[in-house]
């Protein structure tokens, strides 16, 4: 059995930018930061992480508390602005997408810094959270190798302990994904529809680089049917 670990951002989808946005308004509906742009990084990180930055930006104290503010105020902004900033599905997911649910011997998942219901709206405001039955997500994690180890525990115990390291695959679009992927001993293919480039991601050796999934036959050759 094959066991398929899908980043979210710059991977299945791109938002337009709706994520950050939402992120950062809720910075200020929640706690009266000042509407400014932030220069905290995005690509590849928990959103737990970003908002630990966010709040330092801004005085925040990083509590527990704080967080769950910040997160049902993100999640409360979040599907407007999925609405209103153009975004959409990238180029050949649907396809690859609807090939792994046909066959017999695939699990999809995901392994996503993105918060559970984070990732749940973004999925559903696309059309594709159907596709995903399991994963690791950035709700209480600061390293994405931490949500690898939480997405394997949950894939091993989907599987009863019987998941193959050599069969699972982490799919994403930057050296973050390729590093949370070798930190389980898992495999990974890299695509380049993110921010990183093909050279950038090859130098972080991946099993396998893509400019995108309009063809997806690379990756589906290098996984036979069981």
């Amino acid at each position: 059995m094959y066991v398929y670990l899908f980043d979210i951002d710059g991977t299945l989808l791109s938002s337009g930018g709706a994520g950050k946005a939402a992120m950062e308004k809720a910075v200020c509906t929640t706690f009266g930061a000042p509407d400014t742009l932030s220069n905290v990084p995005y690509s590849g990180r928990t959103e737990r992480v970003i908002a630990r930055d966010l709040f330092a930006l801004h005085g925040i104290p990083d509590t527990r508390e704080n967080w769950e503010r910040f997160r049902a105020g993100y999640l409360r902004l979040l599907p407007q602005y999925l609405h209103s900033h153009q975004g959409s599905i990238l180029p050949g997911i649907a396809g690859l997408l609807e090939s792994l649910r046909r066959r017999t011997d695939a699990v999809i998942g995901l392994l996503t810094g993105n918060t559970r219901d984070g990732a749940r709206l973004k999925l559903q405001h696309y059309g594709i959270y159907h596709y995903f039955s399991l994963g690791g997500f950035g709700d209480d994690h600061l390293d994405r190798n931490d949500v690898a180890c939480e997405a394997l525990a949950v894939i091993q115990g989907h599987m009863e302990g019987r998941a193959r390291l050599d069969c699972i695959w982490v799919i994403g679009d930057t050296p973050l994904d390729i590093r949370c992927a070798r930190s389980i001993g898992v495999r990974v293919a890299a695509v380049a529809t993110g921010f990183h480039d093909v050279d950038e991601l090859r130098a972080a050796e991946p099993d396998l680089v893509l400019e995108n999934f309009s063809d997806p036959a690379p990756l589906l050759e290098m996984c036979p049917p069981c």
